[in-house]
């Protein structure tokens, strides 16, 4: 088996300060296009922004930030937020929004004002800690600068401050040899399988590094919990992270249980009680250590809602004026608050990014455990890995990597050459999960093969090609259907079925583009562009859309709840179309629709695949990536429907070829009528 060679540390992180700037010149051009180009109505019909708020109160948060309610304006009528895309941990822009009559100079200038900040809570109505300026980690860029200064520490390393594990990660040393005295291990939950219980033996034997790989439905988070455990037990401290809110809160819930002494750094996602139980910013409000910054707290709460209070500009300013001092005080004492806090935790958890903040700037740790680290960045990863003496990784390197801004997604195969390059560290695209593997080979691997989630028909075709056949489904999950749901489901030819494909070869269902409406051609009949689409050139397929809410339909009309069906489409201008052009969510109130990308790590009792591409020249675009059509086939755990033209799609690839066949063997096959459709 090939090997790569060792990776020199400086220049590989010479190169990924490069990649790293580019991916912000891009993310920034990005945003930048998005507020030049297009209306706070416009950007709120994409799922961008939240228009119509309200400041309904504000508070002193962690840091001293001030924190922001925000609800929707009560004259504008309406219960909630409405369909978005904002969640906790993104940063965003709260501004003015202008009035429908302000002239268009006057919308630009308002709509390039206002002050970035970081979502800190979505429901009912959103929080938001605002920021302050340069030098503030919640800034725009601000992650990617963590992991500049993380960049720039390793590019300036001398040789010999390189930690074991660091010389391990690039192949400078090889690991160590596993010890086998894990063998009567006594393990704490005892219905773990045989595959979670070798990762976790393994990953404690492992001196500097283990990658548990778990694909979908395997029970990756109660291995890692087990092993947690396993080393608290040992008396290790333990740095748990991931590279999203969301993967670090449901550790933090699982622990919890276990009564340990943990905390959780940054807003939790998920604010369920025993999250906040352990989250920072609770435990310095209600710590006995929170003492020594409660009074100053309290003062800053009150100098906030005087300013409500007063109309004369000179007092503004010196109650702001107090308020910065304020703030200066409250952050000297919530340092040695928080410094008390970590201190006598023995578990730890944080984003990648906030593993970076002060707080844990002089801390030290046994192992780091990186959850979902086949959707981080490998610059993200070393944020937490410079002093570290052992890590684990666990995720699964065959569903999709981070999303990068800043490339060409050029599905066409790479030479060689290139692939080489990209391992090597050119490319952000490549993870340290990917790397590692290249580097040291399934030796310091251990795969989960027993999944909790999909009909074993549903299963079958990505264990074959993604995972070599080793996935086996559960016995209580093996043949389980739809007609088997804790509430009343008839047996219907939909509902009996675990696998289910629309095949709508035969050109009745054509794609279309998004810069494009049938409702508005140019005088050669081609499809007008419109300017600044949010969608670009997005692909649909409004009849083949009929045809999943005709499918929708049928299994809700059998009983099966709306709460309980996905849509997922790899094409966002698909979404649009079923959103907006078929008012699917207003049809079936509970439905999820999302991207194939966002939904990623979720499931459904039932989903339902709408591929788009139907055209005569058999191209796929980025359909032809394997791993985004593993997350797509993965998401179901009893019935999934896939709606697609075999004929083009199966010219995409001989991954996609095989697919068509299996679903034309396997599944229950329709080739729909569109008369019949439009006819309902």
């Amino acid at each position: 088996m090939t090997r790569l060679v060792s990776l020199n540390p400086s220049a590989f992180a010479t190169s990924q300060l490069s990649l790293l700037s580019a991916e912000l010149a891009a993310e920034t051009a990005s945003t930048a296009t998005l507020l030049s180009l297009h209306s706070p109505k416009n950007l709120a019909t994409a799922g961008l922004a939240i228009t119509n708020l309200v400041v309904s109160s504000q508070r002193t948060g962690l840091g001293g930030k001030t924190v922001l309610e925000l609800e929707q304006d009560g004259a504008i009528g309406g219960d909630g937020l409405g369909e978005h895309g904002i969640r906790v941990g993104d940063v965003v822009r709260v501004g003015e929004q202008p009035k429908g009559g302000e002239r268009k100079k006057e919308k630009v200038a308002i709509e390039g004002r206002g002050v970035e900040g970081v979502v800190v809570r979505v429901g009912k109505g959103v929080q938001v800690a605002l920021g302050e300026g340069k030098g503030e980690e919640e800034r725009l860029g601000g992650r990617l600068w963590v992991m500049n200064w993380t960049m720039e520490r390793l590019k300036n390393m001398e040789e010999r401050e390189y930690t074991t594990l660091t010389r391990v990660l690039f192949g400078l040393e090889t690991p160590a040899p596993v010890a086998g005295d894990e063998a009567k291990l006594k393990f704490f939950d005892q219905t773990l399988n045989d595959s979670q219980r070798d990762a976790v033996r393994f990953a404690l034997a492992s001196r500097e590094v283990a990658l548990i790989h778990g694909p979908p439905g395997t029970g990756k988070t109660y291995t890692i919990i087990e092993l947690i455990l396993q080393l608290v037990q040992r008396k290790l401290r333990i740095l748990v992270c991931g590279p999203s809110n969301i993967s670090v809160d449901n550790i933090v819930e699982r622990l919890a249980p276990h009564k340990l002494s943990i905390i959780r750094l940054g807003h939790p996602a998920r604010l369920l009680p025993s999250v906040l139980n352990h989250s920072l910013d609770v435990l310095t409000q209600t710590s006995e250590a929170a003492g020594i910054v409660k009074d100053v707290r309290k003062e800053m709460d009150a100098k906030q809602a005087s300013i409500k209070k007063t109309r004369s500009g000179r007092e503004r300013k010196a109650i702001y004026d107090d308020l910065k001092e304020l703030r200066k005080e409250y952050r000297e004492r919530e340092k040695q608050c928080v410094t008390t806090l970590i201190s006598g935790s023995k578990v730890v958890l944080a984003t990648l990014h906030g593993a970076g903040g002060f707080q844990l700037r002089n801390e030290q740790f046994d192992v780091v455990i990186i959850d979902e680290a086949s959707q981080a960045l490998e610059a993200q990863c070393w944020i937490p890995l410079l002093s570290a003496k052992k890590v684990v990784l666990a995720g699964d390197h065959l569903q999709l990597p981070p999303t990068i801004k800043s490339l060409d997604h050029d599905t066409k195969p790479k030479p060689e050459k290139d692939k080489a390059k990209a391992k090597g560290g050119g490319s952000l695209e490549v993870t340290l999960f990917d790397r590692l593997l290249t580097l040291h080979g399934p030796s310091v691997k251990r795969m989960l093969t027993t999944q909790y989630r999909m009909h074993e028909k549903v299963m079958r075709f990505p264990s074959d090609e993604m995972y070599d056949s080793h996935l086996i489904a559960a016995p209580a999950v093996a043949g389980r259907l739809l007609t088997t749901l804790p509430y009343e489901v008839q047996e219907t030819d939909d509902t009996k079925e675990p696998l289910v494909f629309y095949d709508t070869q035969g050109g009745d269902f054509p794609e279309a583009t998004s810069s494009s409406s049938p409702d508005d051609p140019t005088a050669d009949g081609t499809k007008k562009p419109t300017k600044g689409s949010l969608l670009n050139d997005s692909k649909s397929n409004p009849s083949e859309a009929l045809l999943v809410r005709h499918h929708v339909r049928a299994l809700i009309d059998a009983g099966v709840k709306a709460e309980d069906i996905a849509v997922v489409t790899p094409y966002n201008a698909q979404l649009s179309c079923m959103s907006h052009d078929l008012g699917m969510k207003d049809l079936f109130p509970g439905l999820e629709l999302g991207s194939v990308d966002g939904f990623q790590g979720r499931e459904k009792e039932a989903v339902v695949v709408s591929l788009v591409r139907s055209n005569g020249q058999g191209e796929v675009g980025f359909l032809g990536e394997r791993r985004r059509l593993n997350v797509a086939m993965t998401r179901p755990k009893r019935h999934l429907c896939v709606v697609g033209d075999s004929e083009t799609v199966a010219k995409g690839s001989k991954f996609l070829k095989r697919w068509m066949q299996y679903l034309e063997a396997e599944a229950d096959l329709r080739y729909p009528d569109l008369a019949d459709l439009q006819e309902m």
